[in-house]
């Protein structure tokens, strides 16, 4: 999900989609699309604002070139999140759908992967400890896990557990969605779909805790917070964050003589000579 007005980020955000704008070293939307990536999504639609698809279209083509096949979407103007599955019903027919949003940056994605490895139907929500609870969707969970409620921006938040921008659910999504009613403010909410799989009994909530740095990069404060954040990790790690190139090779969705191929259009940059040497340590 990559539309949206980007307001929050207002003049940042008048000429460029906020998604293309740039989180430490890389363009933002890297972020998101690596999480879908290392999760084993390959079929991926990037909705955008009227105007902005020929950019991401030059930023990333169909995907050959990272071994995955994207297709582009526009939306005239925001209806809200869940507006997604409706835009995407065709491309989603009767699979299972991530949907993830553009200004989300995890900074780990190894209990992600271990959550959606045993993700059967329903839906799948990622939540991580805030202390400000009141400015998210706020999920209360039972002692033994079940998810009672999810509320979107509480005045009195039943628990510190944020619902970040990353959902897993079945087909029945596009159905749920399309019988939506918009809330006060107009728009399809996200919550609302989350809350139909609360009353089903068929969703479970994955905490992320506070083990794992997660950003909702939509304002100025937030996004510079990622950069930082992004930055300290990789320095600590020697491991790039949202480096899709990188997990293309990892996960066979192409190879190294393609990525070879790559390095050789690629300007001389700290990014290349990073991904030079992931490729000769891939090369043995």
């Amino acid at each position: 999900m990559a539309g949206g007005l980007g307001s929050r980020l207002y003049p940042a955000s008048l000429a460029v989609s906020k998604q293309l704008l740039a989180v430490y070293d890389k363009p933002m939307i890297y972020y998101p699309l690596s999480v879908l990536m290392d999760i084993g999504v390959t079929d991926i639609m990037i909705i955008v604002n009227a105007g902005d698809a020929d950019k991401f279209n030059a930023l990333f083509g169909n995907g050959e070139r990272l071994g995955i096949n994207i297709r582009y979407a526009v939306e005239d103007h925001p209806k809200g999140i869940a507006n997604a599955f409706i835009i995407a019903s065709d491309f989603i027919d009767d699979d299972t759908v991530a949907l993830i949003l553009g200004d989300n940056i995890y900074c780990d994605t190894g209990i992600i992967i271990r959550a959606v490895d045993k993700f059967e139907s329903g839906a799948l929500v990622f939540g991580v400890t805030v202390y400000n609870p009141d400015e998210y969707g706020v999920a209360e969970v039972s002692e033994d896990g079940r998810v009672l409620s999810i509320e979107e921006k509480p005045t009195s938040p039943k628990s510190n557990i944020a619902v970040t921008g990353l959902y897993v659910y079945d087909s029945d999504v596009v159905a749920i969605a399309e019988g939506l009613k918009p809330s006060a403010r107009g728009e399809l909410e996200i919550t609302d779909v989350n809350m139909e799989y609360v009353r089903r009994g068929n969703i479970i909530l994955a905490n992320l805790g506070d083990e794992v740095p997660w950003f909702d990069a939509g304002t100025a404060q937030s996004m510079m917070r990622a950069g930082h954040a992004v930055a300290d990790r990789e320095k600590q790690t020697g491991r790039k964050i949202g480096c899709p190139e990188e997990i293309a090779l990892e996960c066979g969705y192409i190879s190294l003589d393609q990525m070879r191929q790559q390095l050789e259009s690629m300007p001389e940059s700290d990014y290349k000579a990073y991904l030079t040497r992931i490729v000769a340590v891939q090369a043995g």
